[in-house]
């Protein structure tokens, strides 16, 4: 048990160490590229998981701050010439600025308030990007010159994710985390203790968001382009967020990890090998997971568990 227990401890580093050689062994640009959408996966899948998986407030329109995030670097450059890498800095502060009003007004009411008002500000954030075209160039986006090398920006993405992950597991083992949990598992119970549910709920909101946002000036800077279809998409970041989280495991620390690994590389090799058909048997997969393994890949030792006593 105590062999397990240090096991457990060390794992992450280990995880680290690992991924930190695979330059040095490996650097096909494809491979780079797709080890470093991986990345930016897990640090999004993370930042979902604190509101919605650990939280409970489920967040239909995160593309809402990966976008503030990605044009808040973007835009630094586009009228005033300013680095990117600037915008690594104002990306995620952005994100939080405009998570306070939505988090202050929200989370005072009870039910789907907050999801459908994150999927409407996505849309018509989206709107704005399209159409105010002398201050966002609109649909013809924002296009930058790389440049590092893409082996320098996998270990920025590696970074990112490694710091999302240890702050949001050192946050989910401080006082915040146990208030985050009790207010997922029953918000009336919490605020009879004397939690402060909407604060704590803001709190859990401003963390999520400035690593989203931070994700996103990274895909600013490592794409080198950016449009509204891209990066406030519904589809391709707000659900791609869900699906990340929800397959890997949502409320566990390495769920949103393992789920991006499975929707970033499975997504690839179902493009390459099936061409259009890809998104109707990624989508017969993803229903088998979400049917059998409902709590995610993550405990998918429990399945068979539940396998073999039946």
């Amino acid at each position: 048990m105590e062999n397990r227990r240090r096991l457990k401890d060390f794992l992450p580093w280990i995880i680290l160490v690992l991924l930190a050689l695979i330059p040095l062994v490996q650097r096909n640009p494809y491979i780079l590229h797709m080890l470093i959408m991986v990345l930016i996966w897990v640090s999004l899948g993370q930042s979902w998981n604190l509101l919605g998986g650990y939280t409970g407030q489920v967040s239909f329109g995160h593309a809402t701050f990966y976008g503030l995030g990605a044009y808040a670097a973007g835009l630094l450059y586009f009228h005033k010439e300013i680095s990117t890498w600037y915008g690594m800095l104002l990306g995620p502060i952005v994100a939080m600025i405009f998570a306070i009003p939505i988090g202050l007004i929200c989370f005072r009411l009870r039910g789907a308030y907050f999801a459908l008002a994150m999927l409407a500000l996505a849309e018509v954030l989206r709107l704005v990007a399209t159409n105010w075209i002398s201050f966002t160039n609109g649909s013809v986006g924002i296009l930058i010159v790389p440049v590092v090398s893409k082996v320098l920006y996998y270990y920025m993405a590696l970074g990112l994710a490694a710091i999302s992950f240890y702050v949001i597991y050192r946050v989910l083992r401080s006082k915040w985390g146990f208030y985050f949990i009790a207010i997922r598992e029953d918000q009336d119970a919490a605020e009879s203790m004397g939690i402060n549910t909407t604060y704590y709920k803001l709190i859990s909101l401003l963390i999520s968001a400035f690593f989203t946002g931070l994700a996103g000036a990274f895909y600013m800077n490592y794409m080198a382009f950016i449009d509204p279809h891209v990066v406030f998409s519904l589809v391709d970041v707000s659900i791609m967020m869900i699906l990340v989280v929800m397959l890997g495991g949502a409320g566990t620390l390495y769920g949103p990890a393992i789920g991006a690994v499975i929707m970033v590389l499975l997504s690839e090799v179902f493009r390459a090998y099936f061409g259009h058909a890809n998104l109707l048997i990624l989508g017969i997969l993803i229903i088998l997971i979400i049917v059998f393994i409902p709590d995610g890949v993550v405990d998918i030792s429990r399945f068979f568990r539940r396998k073999q006593h039946a």
